[in-house]
């Protein structure tokens, strides 16, 4: 059973306009506000780095670390946002749980968005701040990862890397990801009556708006489309309740085809993202205390 606290986000984002009919500027506005306010995991260190001294294209960057974390165990993280939202204030202090799950510093990265920006700026940037962080020294041991749209991020990275012949992380941690700009799947319409946030409607309007023309084919842009050969061990985690539920379950279905270790989690009743709730959601806490016991098998292997 969800608990009081999922109950009543829930009943909120139920009350809520659709999505889809919401303006890009309220939409900003309304998740930098939902954020500005959680606290951080205790004793949590932020520190900026400024992406141009880095030699980097990205909005931002930041390391968000647990005072027990081995720096030399790094997650690159991208926020989601449906491309055209979203920053790392917006997921700073779910990554900051993630930090103190699991013992590793977080790099989370910040890329352009649409429609200013259209894709591929957002691979471009999340490429660059991956391979920044290859470049530094001292890194034992790194992983991805990102919610939704951060998510398909993570992904297209990682397919970036490996056909360009460099080094994959050692693993991946994808959220609720947004793997096919199609919305073919077959629980867009299964789950839309129980879905209290995401819609085909709302994903197609910024699709369409990120892609401005580029084939929803692309790999970059749908993951799911891509041969997923060779990637590292990936964790899924994906709710019951949400329209999203059929691109992990297919994005699991074909890695593992292709001969990749997967753990798919699906949460009984979960909406998209709910691990980004704040640290008074109990289900979200859990969410990311098995993220951090997959990165600490990941340091371990």
């Amino acid at each position: 059973m969800p608990s009081p606290e999922f109950n009543a986000i829930y009943q909120a984002m139920s009350a809520q306009e659709p999505r889809a009919n919401v303006s890009i500027e309220e939409l900003r506005e309304e998740s930098e506000q939902k954020a500005a306010g959680r606290i951080l995991a205790p004793n949590i260190k932020v520190e900026s780095i400024d992406p141009k001294k880095a030699g980097t294209d990205c909005v931002a960057m930041e390391w968000v670390v647990a005072p027990q974390a081995d720096r030399s165990k790094v997650v690159v993280y991208y926020h989601g946002g449906g491309y055209y939202r979203g920053s790392v204030n917006t997921v700073r202090e779910m990554v900051s749980r993630i930090s103190a799950a699991s013992g590793w510093a977080v790099l989370s990265v910040g890329y352009r968005i649409a429609p200013e920006n259209p894709f591929p700026a957002a691979v471009d940037d999340a490429y660059a701040g991956a391979r920044w962080l290859m470049g530094q020294p001292g890194i034992s041991r790194w992983a991805t990862g990102g919610d939704s749209a951060g998510g398909g991020l993570a992904l297209a990275v990682m397919l970036r890397l490996r056909d360009e012949g460099k080094p994959l992380p050692h693993g991946a941690v994808l959220m609720s990801p947004w793997t096919d700009m199609s919305q073919s799947g077959e629980t867009y319409e299964e789950k839309a009556a129980i879905d209290p946030f995401i819609s085909k409607e709302y994903l197609d309007r910024f699709a369409q708006m990120y892609l401005a023309g580029a084939s929803v084919e692309h790999p970059w842009a749908s993951p799911l489309k891509a041969d997923l050969a060779g990637l590292p061990p990936l964790l899924i985690q994906v709710g019951t309740a949400e329209v999203m539920l059929g691109d992990s379950r297919r994005l699991a279905e074909k890695a593992q085809a292709a001969g990749v270790s997967v753990k798919l989690d699906e949460w009984q009743d979960m909406i998209h993202v709910w691990q980004n709730n704040g640290p008074g959601l109990p289900e979200g806490v859990s969410a990311t205390h098995q993220i951090g016991e997959f990165l600490k098998k990941l340091g371990d292997s």
